[in-house]
């Protein structure tokens, strides 16, 4: 079978039992970097010493097919460099093909910085969504934030200490959340030097401009509810349909946009408007 298996973050005291004793009988490991893999070994003294195997992201696909024909008889442990494979790591590909040939695929569930994140964060935890790291591009990362403005789920975003002075700005952007928008930055989570810095885009921003350092994950507060009045987003639909737009497709970006029911708003279009009372 395949084994996905979370790694500690930063702390080496988060590994757990089944992690420990799945490296110490492990025969192949297939690890984002072998390097990490030999450290974490040596960190959690075990003296086993499997047949080492790189899966990342520039050979995954390529790999893939190799990795499941060793599980037809043999189980791969699949590790990433910190956390969960297939979160933002190396592992989607491989689980999709040991899925395709049959293969049993399981996890030994562990430290995750996206979970940690949400859970200190102070920000509403019922419902949320993981981003992972935004473009590199300033260009490509504020059209994906102004596309996330009106999420209203909490959300969390890895991001390089090197861009993200830069992303906070933009975030502070009134095109993406606005100056406002409660914005957590976790750095160097489970470590000795962790902080949890909390405050609106534009303060942490500033906070930010003379360099961060470390592992960072960036929790964001999803947008507010936005109340319209039902007479409102009938005559929005309506102002949408007599600019050319069919009324179904009216509905449903006034639906979208304002969290009214998609239907309603339909009937409520294609009904003839009452006649004025003499």
């Amino acid at each position: 079978m395949i084994i996905l298996a979370a790694t500690p973050i930063g702390n080496l005291g988060d590994a757990s039992r089944r992690l420990v004793e799945a490296l110490e009988n492990a025969t192949v490991v297939a690890a984002e970097d072998t390097r990490t893999t030999v450290r974490l070994l040596a960190g959690l003294k075990i003296e086993n010493r499997p047949r080492l195997i790189a899966l990342h992201d520039h050979n995954e696909r390529d790999r893939a097919g190799e990795l499941v024909a060793i599980a037809q008889t043999e189980d791969v442990l699949v590790l990433s460099d910190a956390g969960m494979p297939t979160v933002s790591d190396p592992g989607f590909h491989l689980v999709e093909a040991a899925a395709l040939a049959g293969v049993t695929v399981t996890a030994l569930p562990g430290p995750s910085a996206v979970i940690t994140a949400l859970a200190v964060a102070g920000l509403p935890t019922d419902r949320f969504s993981f981003e992972g790291f935004l473009p590199r591009k300033p260009s490509e990362r504020r059209q994906t934030l102004h596309a996330l403005a009106d999420e209203r789920r909490t959300m969390v975003f890895f991001e390089s200490p090197n861009r993200l002075a830069a992303s906070l700005h933009d975030m502070a952007g009134e095109a993406a959340f606005g100056p406002t928008r409660r914005v957590v930055v976790c750095r160097e989570l489970t470590k000795m030097f962790e902080e949890v810095k909390r405050g609106t885009a534009h303060e942490l921003a500033l906070w930010a401009d003379p360099g961060v350092r470390g592992e960072i994950c960036v929790v964001v507060e999803g947008a507010p509810e936005r109340i319209v009045d039902a007479e409102e987003g009938i005559r929005q639909v309506r102002a949408l349909v007599a600019g050319g737009m069919r009324v179904k497709e009216a509905a449903a970006e006034v639906a979208e946009a304002t969290g009214m029911s998609k239907r309603d708003l339909y009937q409520a279009a294609i009904e003839k408007p009452a006649a004025p009372k003499p």
